[in-house]
């Protein structure tokens, strides 16, 4: 943590806890000048209102809380980066990569040091990890087919893809629809697959430094005109001309290239919209997208169930 926001963070803590402070002591005076225990000058409906203070109990709690409060501070981490007199830590809070928590994970067993959440994942793997392996066995063709591997798979699908996917799958702006066979790395079960293992790493470059307002406008335009839409013959024409940057990527028939992940512009179906200033906006600014690899966090058996879900949302058998 930066200095900088090491003391904002020391201030705005400290600050809190005086102005509550402050507002307790304001509470126990008596600015009314009525006596404690007597009437107000006003009621309602009925209702008369009474001078009567906190309790002294509560009062004194809220002091308790104050004076713990500062121990507390004083003693553990809680303003910026001091560390509190004590020195503590809490477990594994330097660990920065999967390969390093497996290494603690390891460490703790080896000493006797195993935690609820750990027992609970190893008797799960225990329990489930002969059922995965078992599926591991099929080909994803066919365990697109079979019901209750399928069921599997929407768990993990709902637990760890829904969150960019959208829970049916169809995706949103930046994140791919995957129930209507269009794809951007292929389709097939062996594709999707090492598109879950590996990750992928999209790259549109940006051309608004190349290409004038105008000649963006008029490459957006040929763009759209790709895919059937009618669009002005001249600015259709004179996009054409640029295309060339473009087809290096996604063919000089505009209909992509699985290999690098260049979409098919052909088909209609925009992964950032179709409109023309979205168009536009993808062409000025370019575009990056990032499937993350789930290798290390799934595992292959669990990705091949995941993989043949998948399959099976865009499969016409």
């Amino acid at each position: 943590m930066s200095s900088f926001w090491s003391a904002w963070i020391i201030v705005l803590t400290l600050a809190t806890l005086v102005v509550l402070i402050w507002l307790l002591r304001c509470n126990m005076k008596n600015y009314t000048h009525i006596e404690e225990g007597q009437e107000m000058d006003h009621e309602f409906d009925g209702i008369v209102e009474m001078n009567n203070p906190l309790p002294k109990w509560w009062t004194y709690l809220f002091w308790a809380c104050f004076v713990w409060g500062f121990i507390y501070l004083a003693l553990y981490p809680g303003l910026g980066n001091f560390q509190g007199l004590l020195g503590w830590k809490s477990s594994n809070q330097d660990i920065q990569s999967l390969e390093e928590s497996r290494q603690a994970m390891k460490e703790a067993h080896e000493q006797g040091l195993i935690v609820e959440y750990d027992r609970a994942v190893r008797d799960a793997e225990e329990k489930y990890g002969p059922i995965f392996e078992a599926y591991a066995q099929q080909p994803i063709e066919e365990l697109a087919h079979n019901e209750d591997a399928l069921d599997v798979g929407q768990r993990l699908f709902l637990q760890n893809c829904a969150q960019c996917h959208g829970s049916n799958a169809m995706g949103g702006q930046g994140f791919p629809n995957l129930t209507d066979n269009d794809w951007l790395y292929g389709g097939s079960p062996e594709a999707i697959k090492t598109t879950l293992l590996q990750g992928r790493q999209g790259n549109m470059p940006a051309f608004g430094e190349q290409f004038s307002d105008k000649q963006i406008t008029e490459l957006a335009n040929y763009v759209a005109s790709l895919s059937g839409r009618d669009r002005d013959p001249d600015l259709v024409e004179a996009g054409k001309a640029n295309f060339a940057v473009c087809s290096a990527c996604h063919g000089a028939d505009g209909k992509g290239n699985q290999q690098l992940g260049a979409p098919n512009l052909t088909d209609n179906v925009w992964l950032y919209g179709g409109s023309i200033n979205k168009i536009e906006e993808t062409l000025k600014h370019g575009r990056n997208g990032v499937m993350p690899a789930w290798k290390d966090i799934l595992g292959e058996d669990k990705i091949h169930v995941i993989s043949a879900y998948v399959y099976s949302l865009s499969d016409d058998e």
